[in-house]
């Protein structure tokens, strides 16, 4: 007889017959059974785990087992047991009822109906199967569906369809996987980096939703995060294309973006433009970073004086990112630049609607008033002088310019050329008058409203600021010196 330390006897230990384990089997499964009606489905584990342990051959213990580890979603485990259960008998009928269910809710729709079908040899009358059947329809159809619309780049499409089999498919990795990387394409980042965390919270190792997450950060223009997502997935995955193709193009997005970064920095404006314009053609879909591509390439075509296609390329930034406070400053810029001013105040306008800034402000402050004065009547341009002309200058051009539109050198002309050179003749006297004076003139510039200020422009007379400028004891005449040729003389 055995014994232990202090030489006391130990009973043997005597093993189970067959009957007694079969017995002891059906008490874990009815303890097992118990638990499962109460929803305490991780004691009902544990005891059907138990029944399997003390009888390996039973199927019914292996379909519990299954259906329990259905409800704690468990599926992988569960199509596990139920093979196993219709394996050790083929008429099983909960069994491969259970083996389609899982393999329907892991996505495999064909592999389900095989199993239904089983079930409708075992039991033509099965209802419940019959509904599995459509379902197991329904979703191949679904997956045709969004082949389909990923084909054609309908990536709502394709969410819808993944929304709708996923109803039936509940744990299939693989329609999460399409639809969060829809969801990226869609620019809908948060949405697929949620999709994409649940899976790796169940399977770290999961290479395609590294791969998602990384799709996301980098249409975030998180281009280096992006990468690592990108390494780590092709890491667990090494046949893993997509994920292959991203890395490629967000290191080349990277590099090129950065060289012309540094061509811009060292004022070599014609290389930036054509690095920004070679980077723009690497990836049409990442779209926040091909929209400040598009308003980098903008602030590089402002320094060429390419103040058109700057604009271009901000609003082309714009209508990638509506958001983009940068691209809207750049083209409010060019836009003031070109004298579109109605334009700038409506982008300077955006701007504080988001970013109320001081600053701001009073840039949307300047180009109101650069509208303001661009409605009044432009006297520099009536006098044909810069704004900087001095006070020379402005008297030269108004010499000039009163004789050319004076309403004697008209008067054998047709009455509507008379009216319309007396109208210049007028304006070219009233320029004058305010160009003239210092004080006027300042406020003028300034924006200021002349006739806010009591100088009504319509009371002077244009004959007296001529005759005052040319002046003469015996007046003035404009004398003929040929067809269409006159010459002003003193009197």
């Amino acid at each position: 007889m055995a014994t232990i330390d202090g030489d006391v006897p130990m009973e043997p230990e005597l093993e189970m017959s067959d009957e007694e384990l079969e017995r002891e089997a059906e008490g874990f499964k009815e303890q097992g059974n118990a638990f499962y009606i109460k929803k305490d489905y991780a004691e009902a584990l544990n005891y059907y785990t138990k029944a399997i342990d003390a009888s390996s051959k039973n199927a019914s213990y292996y379909g519990n087992r299954a259906a329990t580890l259905m409800m704690l979603n468990r599926h992988r485990d569960a199509l596990e047991d139920a093979q196993q259960a219709v394996r050790l008998d083929d008429t099983f009928t909960k069994g491969h009822l259970r083996e389609g269910k899982c393999h329907l809710c892991l996505g495999n729709a064909m592999a389900a109906s095989r199993c239904f079908q089983r079930v409708l040899e075992l039991e033509p009358d099965n209802t419940q199967v019959q509904q599995e059947l459509k379902n197991a329809a329904s979703i191949l159809e679904y997956e045709r569906m969004a082949e389909f619309g990923f084909e054609k780049r309908d990536f709502r499409m394709v969410v819808f369809c993944m929304d709708r089999a996923l109803q039936s498919a509940s744990a299939c990795h693989r329609f999460k996987i399409l639809k969060a990387e829809c969801l990226a394409l869609l620019g809908r980042y948060s949405e697929a980096q949620s999709v994409a965390s649940d899976i790796l919270r169940m399977d770290s190792t999961n290479g395609d939703a590294l791969y998602v997450r990384g799709l996301c950060l980098y249409y975030e223009d998180c281009i280096e995060k992006a990468v690592l997502f990108f390494t780590q997935a092709l890491r667990m995955a090494p046949d893993h294309e997509k994920a292959r193709l991203a890395c490629r193009n967000a290191k080349a997005l990277k590099a090129k973006k950065e060289e012309g970064n540094r061509a811009f920095k060292e004022g070599n404006y014609d290389e930036a433009y054509k690095l920004y314009s070679e980077a723009l053609t690497i990836d049409p879909n990442n779209i926040k970073t091909n929209a400040k591509l598009y308003c980098n390439r903008g602030t590089v075509g402002s320094k060429l004086n390419k103040l058109e296609q700057a604009i271009e390329d901000c609003t082309k930034a714009i209508k990638l990112d509506d958001t983009y406070v940068k691209a809207y400053l750049r083209r409010a810029q060019c836009y003031m630049d070109t004298e579109q001013y109605e334009e700038a105040v409506r982008d300077y306008e955006k701007v504080c609607q988001t970013e109320k800034t001081k600053e701001h402000k009073h840039l949307l402050k300047n180009a109101q008033l650069e509208l303001k004065k661009s409605k009044r009547k432009d006297y520099y341009k009536i006098l044909g002088v810069e704004k900087t002309a001095t006070e020379d200058e402005i008297k030269k051009a108004y010499r000039k310019r009163a004789l050319m539109h004076h309403p004697d050198r008209h008067s054998a002309a047709s009455v509507d050329v008379q009216k319309e050179e007396e109208k210049k003749f007028k304006e070219v006297g009233e320029a004058f008058t305010v160009l003239s004076d210092p004080k006027k003139r300042s406020r003028y510039d300034s924006g200021q409203d002349l006739e806010e200020d009591g100088m009504n422009m319509g009371d002077f007379d244009a004959n007296n600021i001529f005759k005052a400028f040319f002046g003469g004891p015996g007046g003035f005449s404009f004398e003929a010196s040929g067809p269409g040729n006159f010459f002003f003389q003193f009197g």
